[in-house]
């Protein structure tokens, strides 16, 4: 852990999930819903460290104290993609402008950073005016949570769990989702960075049942859904995603109507994600019963 002090302020950098969730355990569990990024990812690796699998050296964990020793603000490094972004939770406004002050101390190179607004404006702003370049908006996300489920209309079929037997299928889709959702917001394929698990992962994610196909009457796989486990109590929807032959049907409502009635008999809440710019994900989420929560985005630094 390494500390850096400020006036009525202190950042804290953790290498170790377990020792930032035991930092920030409390202030994460405040608001579970808008902290479910850090707070499943930190889960995750957590479990993979007691596995034995290494974190990159370039991992770090964060928590924002103010004088009294309380927690406000936390985030992370830990995109497994270039140009690894960090994401930021809520903090003061001063937090994440030192914040900036403190990565371009450590000689960084942080190229874009997401997360919470406005931390991340003001983060990136300041990265920028130190290191040169400009600010650009790649994505303006909004997390939502399902209140009272709403069911669509009823379409063939049902929801099965993948198992291992389909990590080909499952992978294709993974790295088929992110550019498609690029396409249908208006954006060049690629334009977002996103992660495509390794096979190993995908294989771990596989085992743990928490990646689904709607199947037709055929019994054919026409869309998957995913879900992190619970952490803190909520559970987060995605990816969502239906080739493009297959849209249009419903497959889509009905799977995430199925698999978030799952995880609240589970006893958790229900959240997810989704790209501003792209009106269909919003209407069928908004039909569920799903309703904004926070906004965040995803911005780059171009030099």
């Amino acid at each position: 852990m390494s500390t850096i002090p400020m006036a009525g302020l202190r950042l804290r950098f953790f290498t170790d999930p377990g020792e930032f969730l035991a930092a920030a355990g409390d202030y994460l569990g405040t608001d579970p819903v808008v902290s479910t990024v850090v707070t499943t990812v930190a889960h995750r690796l957590l479990s993979q460290r007691a596995e034995g699998i290494s974190q990159p050296d370039r991992n770090w964990w964060l928590v924002v104290s103010d004088d009294s020793g309380a927690v406000v603000g936390a985030g992370m490094r830990t995109a497994p993609y270039a140009p690894y972004p960090p994401f930021l939770l809520p903090m003061p406004d001063e937090a994440a402008v030192a914040l900036a002050h403190a990565l371009h101390e450590r000689e960084e190179e942080v190229l874009a950073v997401n997360g919470a607004l406005p931390a991340v404006e003001l983060c990136a702003a300041e990265l920028a005016r130190l290191g040169g370049g400009r600010v650009q908006v790649t994505q303006h996300t909004r997390l939502h949570e399902l209140g009272e489920l709403a069911w669509p209309p009823p379409v063939p079929g049902g929801l099965v769990v993948a198992t291992q037997d389909d990590v080909g299928l499952v992978t294709q889709w993974f790295a088929g989702f992110m550019g498609d959702a690029d396409e249908q917001a208006g954006r060049p394929r690629g334009t977002s960075a996103h992660e495509v698990p390794d096979r190993s992962e995908m294989l771990r994610r596989l085992q743990a049942g928490r990646l689904w196909f709607w199947v037709d009457e055929t019994g054919e796989p026409v869309h998957l859904t995913g879900a992190n486990p619970p952490a803190f109590g909520v559970a987060r929807v995605g990816p969502v995603y239906t080739p493009p032959a297959q849209r249009g049907r419903g497959w889509a409502s009905n799977a995430v109507a199925e698999v978030s009635r799952r995880i609240q008999a589970e006893g958790a809440r229900v959240c997810l994600f989704t790209d501003q710019a792209n009106p269909t994900s919003n209407k069928i989420y908004a039909a569920l019963g799903y309703r904004p929560v926070v906004d965040m985005a995803n911005l780059v630094i171009v030099r």
